[in-house]
């Protein structure tokens, strides 16, 4: 069976009580193999270079892997193929020696399902540690890891920071296969961290005509969707079918503008945003509830709302469907995914340049520090685990410093 793989295909594909094999029609070679469990690994198939004997090497789980990840993976690979080099001979010979086997077979599983974060982390480990994806783990040395650093941040032009946060991950996953006895001892523990000069990540919040200017665009963007129904409508009417509800008697046209709104005036990470119930949502006592289980922070923790966070929230939920999210994907009627396109369109059309979704939540602690808000207050309403994150905007008030020293003035 062939078909082409596609990332929504992948997901959907469920288990028939047997296993069986899909080939991409993209790249051939690559397989997806579904278990009568439903788990699913991608493969490649291939020749041995110099022999007419077929095999199949194992890629990764589809859960790690993307359907883009995949492609890349079996392009590389057949590619050395075709050169006449089996890169599959030492990965089946040392089994899980190598650093790639380890990752995918070992670590990935536990990680995925142990922390939030999980799948990040391994996609990212698989992605920047690449070149030694093939090494077995006895082989790697602090040199090894040196040189790449240097080799990265001259042709990348990374940060110290990054490559320091990526190198942590990497030891990470090493210090677990120690701890459970998968490996003798960590290779890369010695490596040292690089100097950071400005650690400090820098704030990035709107300025009040930066806000005036996104409102605008939202509304702009809400009224053209609008009248895209309205003409819709009129197709529809013209070839006899039934019309779409008139979004002109909407309070929204769809989701974007509510999300900015609460975004702006909760300071909810995205992620939790996406994650947010309706039962998370007190409108009695005007507080919002971020669960431990959809919060970064693994906490819960409460927002009070203000008036136009709870007036956006009431409007919202009298168009919604009665759905156990706040939003919901138009695509899927699931949790969303991202928002990308409708969020850069609309940055574009206000003119907002190097700003990202995440800048919302800066944008809020900053016109809280902006206002004499104490830092502690922020930093509850924040949800930080203590006040070393929050310290970030303390020069955003520095009348609350010259406050404090005026307190020490001696008659001259």
């Amino acid at each position: 069976m062939s078909d082409r793989l596609t990332q929504t295909f992948v997901t959907e594909l469920e288990a028939s009580g047997r296993r069986y094999h899909i080939r991409d029609n993209v790249i051939r070679g690559l397989v997806l193999r579904v278990e009568a469990s439903g788990q699913k690994t991608y493969l490649v198939d291939y020749y041995r270079p110099g022999t007419k004997k077929r095999t199949t090497l194992k890629l990764g789980s589809a859960k790690i892997l993307t359907v883009t990840q995949a492609r890349e993976a079996a392009k590389e690979f057949l590619a050395n193929v075709t050169l006449g080099t089996d890169p599959g001979a030492n990965r089946r010979l040392e089994g899980r020696d190598t650093l790639g086997a380890f990752i995918t077979d070992c670590y990935a599983p536990w990680v995925t399902e142990n922390r939030k974060s999980g799948q990040a982390t391994v996609n990212m480990i698989l992605a920047t540690f690449a070149p030694f994806l093939d090494c077995r783990i006895s082989d790697l040395t602090p040199f090894m890891i040196e040189q790449w650093k240097t080799r990265v941040r001259r042709e990348r032009k990374l940060k110290a920071s990054t490559v320091n946060r990526n190198v942590t991950a990497l030891k990470a996953a090493l210090n677990w296969g120690v701890k459970h006895g998968l490996i003798q001892e960590n290779p890369i523990g010695r490596v040292e961290a690089l100097q950071e000069r400005d650690s400090s990540p820098k704030v990035r919040f709107l300025t009040p005509e930066e806000t005036e200017r996104l409102y605008a665009a939202l509304d702009a963007r809400e009224e053209r969707i609008r009248q895209e129904r309205v003409r819709y409508n009129l197709w529809r009417k013209e070839r006899g079918r039934a019309p779409l509800p008139d979004l002109r008697e909407l309070p929204f046209a769809d989701y974007l503008k509510p999300m900015v709104i609460l975004s702006l005036n909760t300071g909810i990470r995205r992620g939790s945003l996406f994650s947010l119930e309706w039962s998370d949502v007190d409108f009695k006592n005007e507080v919002l509830t971020l669960r431990a289980s959809a919060n970064k922070s693994g906490r819960t923790y409460h927002v009070p709302l203000n008036r136009t966070a709870l007036e956006t929230l009431r409007k919202w939920r009298g168009q919604s469907k009665g759905d156990r999210l706040v939003f919901v994907s138009p695509k899927n009627r699931g949790r969303f995914d991202n928002c990308n396109t409708s969020w850069e369109e609309v940055l574009r059309m206000a003119g907002i340049e190097n700003f990202r979704w995440h800048d919302m939540r800066h944008t809020f602690a900053s016109n809280l520090v902006m206002a004499g808000v104490d830092l502690n207050t922020v930093r509850e309403l924040m949800g930080h685990a203590d006040l070393k994150m929050t310290l970030r905007y303390a020069h955003l008030a520095p009348a609350v410093k010259r406050r404090a020293v005026s307190m020490l003035e001696q008659r001259a």
